[in-house]
C-alpha cells in the first residue's frame, strides 16, 4: 500500500520559522483502536487535498507528529518516506491496513473454553508473542531510522530496567545519536502492551561505536496521549534557539496549532466499580471480561489529564481555536477492547470513527468524567475543514516567506 504520491515532485513544508505557527498532531495508544483515528486522519486529508491537490499528504503539513503505541505505528506510517522521499502510507490506507493485519497480530480464540485459554496464557506470559507483529514492522521499514522521517516525530516509550520514560525524537536524534534507533525498534517497543505482547530490548549504536542498551515497554506507561509530550519537545527546541524555530515567550500557546486524536474509551460503560474493585486480587486486575482494568485505569488516567490541561491552558492563553481533541468515550463491550479483532468488532471501530466525524466538538469534564460538547463548536467534521484551511494557508504562507529569502 505504498503511497499514491510516489515520483511526486512535492517539496517538504518550510520550517516554523518561514510561518506563523507550529503545527503538531498526535495520536493515543489503543491497539486496534487505531482504526477510530485512522478514519479521522483519512478525512482530515482529503480536505487537504481538496485545497492543495491529490498528492497532499498529513506529513506535508505538521511540523511534528507524536504517537503512543498504536499511535506510534501510524505516526511511522505517515512520517516514514518511501523511495522517492515521499511518505510510505496515505492517510486513506492506514484503516485498510489494519482490517488486514490485525486479526494475525492478535489472532483470536473462540469457543466455550476461550476464556479459561487465555487466562491460563496470561498466566505464563504476554497473550501474544509478537512474532507476526514484529515481522510486519521490521518488512515495512526497513532499516529507517528516526532521522529520515519526513517531518519531526515523537515516540514514547518506557524502559523496564530503568524504571523510566524513553522519548524518541527527531529532535534528539541530532543532538543523542544512540536515539537514533531505527524506526522498526521503536514502534515494536511502543506497542508492547504489558500483558498483551512482550517487552522488547534492543540495542544502538552512535557514531562513535558507542552502545546503548534498551529494554522498553509500551509508552502508553509514560504517556498514552502524548500531546504534552510533543509539545514539550518543542518548547524545549525552542529554548535552545533550533535554527527552524522561531523565539517563543514562556506559555505563548498562540504559536501552537495541536490536532490530538484519541483512540476511544468505555469512560460511559461504568463497567467496574468500587464495589468490584475492593475484591479483586493480582488476576482480576490484570484479567476481568475480556479487559485489563489496571491498563484501562492508567491509560485513561493520564490521557485525560493531559488532555483537560491542553484545554485550560489553551483556552486560558485564548487560543482554544487552536487545539482540536477528538476522542468518543462512548464505546461498549468488544469495541472497547485492544485486541478482539474479529471481522465483525474491526468494522464497528470503522463506523465508530465515521460517527465520531458527525459527533459535536467536546471537552473533557473532569468533575463528571465524561466528554461534553464545547458551544458553538460545530461537529469534528467542520472544526477538521477549518483546520485543514488553517493548515494549507500556513504552508502557503510558508512556501511564499521561504521563496522571497531566496530572491
Amino acid at each position: 500500500m505504498e503511497n499514491e504520491a510516489a515520483g511526486s515532485s512535492r517539496v517538504a513544508m518550510p520550517p516554523p520559522n518561514t510561518g506563523t505557527l507550529i503545527t503538531i498532531l498526535t495520536i493515543d495508544g489503543g491497539g486496534i483502536r487505531g482504526i477510530i483515528p485512522g478514519v479521522i486522519l483519512s478525512y482530515l486529508e482529503s480536505q487537504l487535498q481538496e485545497l492543495d491537490g491529490k498528492d497532499a499528504r498529513i506529513a506535508d503539513y505538521f511540523d511534528l507528529i507524536a504517537g503512543t503505541s498504536t499511535g506510534g505505528l501510524v505516526t511511522a506510517m505517515l512520517a516514514a518516506p518511501n523511495k522517492d522521499k515521499r511518505p510510505l502510507y496515505a492517510a486513506k490506507d492506514i484503516t485498510p491496513f489494519y482490517l488486514e493485519h490485525s486479526p494475525k497480530i492478535f489472532p483470536q480464540i473462540s469457543g466455550p473454553l476461550a476464556g479459561i485459554i487465555n487466562l491460563t496464557k496470561a498466566m505464563g506470559g504476554p497473550k501474544y508473542d509478537g512474532k507476526y507483529l514484529h515481522k510486519l514492522i521490521k518488512g515495512i521499514l526497513g532499516g529507517t531510522r528516526l532521522h529520515d522521517t519526513l517531518t519531526a516525530v515523537v515516540i514514547p516509550t518506557f524502559d523496564i530496567k530503568k524504571l523510566q520514560p524513553v522519548i524518541f525524537s527527531s529532535y534528539e536524534a541530532i543532538l543523542k545519536p544512540d536515539l537514533d534507533a531505527e524506526l522498526a525498534d521503536i514502534c515494536i517497543s511502543t506497542s508492547a502492551a504489558p500483558t498483551f505482547l512482550p517487552a522488547y530490548g534492543f540495542k544502538n549504536k552512535d557514531a562513535q561505536d558507542n552502545e546503548r542498551e534498551f529494554n522498553l515497554i509500551d509508552g502508553g506507561v509514560a504517556a498514552n496521549n502524548p500531546t504534552l509530550v510533543a509539545i514539550g519537545e518543542v518548547t524545549k527546541q525552542v529554548l535552545m534557539q533550533h535554527a527552524d524555530l522561531f523565539p517563543i515567550k514562556p506559555m505563548d500557546y498562540g504559536r501552537f496549532l495541536v490536532i490530538s486524536l484519541g483512540t476511544g474509551n468505555a469512560k460511559n460503560e461504568h463497567k467496574y466499580n468500587a464495589q468490584m474493585a475492593a475484591k479483586w486480587g493480582l488476576l482480576s486486575w490484570l484479567f476481568n471480561d475480556n479487559s485489563t482494568p489496571i491498563i484501562d485505569a492508567f491509560n485513561q488516567a493520564s490521557a485525560d489529564m493531559v488532555d483537560f490541561h491542553n484545554f485550560v491552558v489553551f483556552k486560558a492563553l485564548h487560543s482554544d481555536d487552536k487545539y482540536l481533541r477528538i476522542q468518543d468515550d462512548t464505546l461498549t463491550g468488544n469495541l472497547a477492547s485492544v485486541d478482539i479483532a474479529t471481522k465483525e468488532n474491526l468494522q464497528g471501530l470503522v463506523k465508530v470513527g465515521e460517527h465520531l466525524l458527525e459527533k459535536p466538538v467536546s471537552k473533557i469534564n473532569l468533575d463528571k468524567g465524561v466528554y461534553e460538547a464545547v458551544e458553538n463548536g460545530g461537529t469534528n467534521k467542520e472544526a477538521l475543514q477549518r483546520f485543514a484551511k488553517i493548515l494549507s494557508d500556513e504552508r502557503k504562507l510558508r512556501e511564499f516567506n521561504a521563496g522571497s529569502r531566496l530572491v
